[in-house]
């Protein structure tokens, strides 16, 4: 196998060139689905809970696709690293459009959520594998350019995303919103098969699938990040649903590591985390996803709850940083190539945190410029950031390990976002309680202000919460800086294919 790839790597640069264009086209679509899924359900919520009822689990639209997603990303790195990319693209993008499909047809709340499942199922395999088809179609000094293109789509996606969301819920029907998906995937698919054609490469005679090992992911990762989404929402952090759900993620963590030990070819294999590389790129991604939360989630509800914006205007605040994050991830190139994949991402995320820390010494109540500057600088500071880790440590494995690398990386990410959701979140209502005297939850209280009962003591407490929200943030970052100071090595070990 070892001796077939150098051969298979010069067969791919002779053959892509002359499809590259319409591949990039179809990676661009498929990132386009996952993109585009994570926010245009968001403001036809109300028209879907209208029609469907299940108000008390709608959360679940959200939740379920995000743990389908996070869950599957080991699963399909490893399997495109064994089958090639292909054949995962093709067949996530295929159960994609058919949870599309399901979720157009649902007949009430629960089949919606059990379809987007279904959905997520498929996504894990979009983000996964464009990400390392990107690397494996463009060299080290080309490779920018596909991440500033796909950073440039969830960038326009998070923008439209909502917009798009709210007039096909207004103006048709909430059932538009998944029926787009087809279109959109159809192309995508038929670009794929028609023009991606990998090079042929010996496997060896054992290659197979690491089932147990993937089904013992799929069930940790899905019990814990559970424990997450819902501790503190659907019950307390210290209750007997919650203690259970984190026992019982506990006990399956030490059946992974059982089952993928005695694997030949396990999901999750003990070299991502051997290498000091790829091992303090997954932290520090993990502490990006962490940080994400806070203007992600808080920044809109002080945008209107504490500057008094409309609901459009906070939207605008919060948009701009991905206007500022691919314009910024382009340009990175000219960084790293000066100082170094590891000096570039620690300038990036020092930044970020210097940027986060700034935030609760905002004036109060302020003006709505003041953070959008922030947004936008720090919009910069993390496409500085995030796009030469991944470049780098894709860089450092050859093909056969890309596709886990990268996974490690998403899937790293990821669960930093949802940790940071259930943390942030708890420091939030926490703050308020403790500024109210008394008990009380952030989205209680804002929904307290969209009424206009609320008086201004319960406007600074906001303020407060949401600036402790920051400084968590803040030290998210300062995390990610050491790490990659004492744990990554000053040149990443870049492989010369």
């Amino acid at each position: 196998m070892g001796g077939t790839r150098p051969a298979a790597r010069d067969s791919a640069e002779r053959t892509v060139p002359a499809r590259r264009g319409a591949v990039v086209a179809a990676l661009m679509l498929a990132m386009a689905l996952a993109a585009l899924d994570s926010t245009v359900v968001s403001t036809a919520v109300p028209q879907i809970v209208a029609d469907l009822g299940g108000f008390s689990v709608f959360s679940w639209l959200f939740s379920g696709y995000l743990l389908a997603v996070t869950v599957t990303l080991p699963v399909y790195g490893k399997i495109s690293d064994t089958f090639g990319r292909q054949p995962v693209l093709v067949a996530g993008a295929a159960v994609f459009l058919l949870g599309s499909l399901l979720c157009a047809a649902a007949w009430n709340m629960g089949a919606l959520i059990a379809f987007r499942i279904v959905q997520g199922l498929g996504g894990g395999a979009l983000q996964g594998t464009v990400q390392t088809l990107a690397a494996d179609l463009y060299p080290l000094e080309e490779r920018p350019k596909i991440q500033s293109k796909l950073s440039t789509v969830w960038a326009v996606s998070a923008v439209a995303g909502p917009g798009i969301g709210g007039v096909l819920a207004a103006y048709a029907d909430w059932r538009w919103i998944f029926l787009v998906n087809l279109p959109i995937g159809g192309a995508a698919l038929w670009l794929v098969v028609r023009h991606l054609h990998e090079p042929e490469r010996e496997r060896p005679v054992s290659a197979r699938v690491d089932w147990a090992g993937a089904l013992a992911v799929f069930a940790c990762g899905g019990v814990l990040l559970t424990a997450l989404v819902q501790g503190g929402v659907a019950w307390p952090w210290l209750s007997a649903p919650s203690l259970a759900l984190f026992a019982t993620g506990l006990a399956l963590v030490g059946v992974v590591v059982w089952v993928e030990r005695r694997a030949a070819e396990p999901i999750i294999p003990g070299w991502v985390w051997r290498r000091r590389t790829i091992a303090a790129v997954n932290l520090a991604l993990g502490a990006l996803g962490l940080l994400m939360v806070a203007p992600a989630v808080f920044l809109p509800t002080y945008a209107q709850s504490v500057l008094g914006l409309t609901p459009v205007a906070a939207g605008f605040v919060l948009s701009v940083w991905t206007l500022s994050w691919p314009v910024s991830a382009a340009l990175s190139q000219h960084v790293y190539r000066r100082i170094g994949f590891r000096d570039t991402a620690m300038l990036g995320i020092g930044t970020a945190a210097l940027i986060l820390f700034a935030f609760p010494f905002l004036p109060y109540p302020g003006a709505a410029w003041q953070p959008t500057l922030l947004m936008l600088l720090l919009g910069g500071a993390l496409g500085l950031f995030q796009l030469p880790l991944i470049v780098g440590v894709q860089s450092t494995v050859g093909w056969a390990e890309r596709g886990t690398t990268t996974a490690s990386v998403l899937f790293c990410r990821q669960t930093g976002q949802t940790v940071g959701a259930a943390v942030f979140g708890a420091v939030a209502n926490g703050v308020l309680a403790a500024r109210l005297g008394g008990t009380g939850d952030l989205d209680s209280v804002t929904r307290g202000l969209d009424a206009g009962t609320a008086p201004q003591a319960t406007r600074h407490a906001i303020a407060d919460a949401v600036h402790a929200v920051y400084l968590g943030a803040a030290c998210a970052a300062g995390l990610a800086f050491l790490v990659l100071l004492f744990l990554a090595p000053r040149r990443f070990p870049v492989r010369k294919d």
